[in-house]
């Protein structure tokens, strides 16, 4: 009879070794919350983007509005708040990833045995960290300078907490997919802010929804910005409010399942267009 030989101490097999997706995903989340925040010029205009943007608007529009029971200014917080969760997914990531790509480093990444769905958790991870404190600033602002009332019950802070995951899943999701679309790293910024500039003059960030005409906001209606502002208006402003919304109502379930089928819609496109190479390397 041939002995078994047990395996030394600390041996086995390589997967059995190797750190799970979620832990190494973790990790990968430190080191870009590290990356981030080291870059000092980079972190500033993140976060004082829209605050820049919000002293200004509510500085030149600050008269009450007719009929809402609101001011110019008070309605520029959710808005902003909104803009704000889909700059730091939707806009950091599709010019970020499409830079990584065009350096190599995707490709680089995708001949470790790390996990593919590590890189894209530390991505969540990162932009989950950052929405949340440009959530938290612009709320800041809004309440100390301008009279913007936080939820009184436990409502609308579930309503404030499903739109802002979301919101920031479904806006992560069309980062990814859109940074495939730049044919380098340098024209990533032109690909993806443009877009994103666009929809946030016909989704309420920076003009009233109210006086937007009908057909832009049926385009803006298609896209999940206009649902993160309009539900966030639901969450922060008070119920006279909704005289300015086109069907007079907050719309809660609607904008639950807009926001999820973009979930849904967004995680097709990227696994139908994501590349690790550039178009260079293919």
């Amino acid at each position: 009879m041939t002995a078994t030989t047990a395996p030394p101490a600390g041996t086995g097999s390589p997967a059995a070794r190797l750190p799970g997706a979620w832990r190494l995903g973790l990790r990968r989340g430190a080191l870009e919350l590290r990356q981030f925040f080291r870059q000092r010029d980079q972190v500033v205009f993140t976060f004082a983007f829209p605050v820049v943007f919000l002293f200004l608007f509510a500085s030149i529009f600050s008269g009450e509005l007719r009929g809402a029971g609101v001011s110019a200014s008070q309605l520029y917080v959710p808005g902003m708040m909104a803009a704000g969760i889909m700059s730091t997914s939707f806009q950091s990531l599709g010019i970020s990833i499409a830079i990584e790509r065009d350096e190599r480093v995707l490709r680089r990444l995708r001949g470790t045995p790390m996990p593919p769905a590590a890189y894209f958790l530390g991505k969540i991870w990162l932009v989950l960290v950052t929405g949340l404190l440009e959530t938290a600033i612009l709320l800041g602002v809004g309440t100390t300078l301008y009279d913007v009332d936080l939820p009184s019950d436990a409502g609308r802070w579930f309503h404030f907490g499903w739109i802002f995951l979301l919101g920031m899943t479904a806006c992560a999701l069309l980062g990814i997919a859109i940074s495939s679309v730049p044919r380098s790293g340098r024209s990533a910024s032109s690909v993806v802010v443009l877009p994103f500039l666009v929809l946030q003059f016909v989704s309420g960030v920076y003009i009233s929804i109210d006086t937007v005409p009908d057909r832009l906001v049926d385009i803006a209606a298609l896209f999940p910005l206009k649902w993160m502002c309009q539900g966030l208006r639901g969450v922060f402003l008070p119920e006279s409010a909704r005289v300015l919304e086109q069907a007079g109502s907050w719309e809660f379930g609607r904008i639950a399942l807009v926001l999820a089928a973009w979930c849904v819609g967004g995680l097709l496109l990227c696994l139908l267009t994501f590349r690790w190479k550039s178009r260079r390397d293919a």
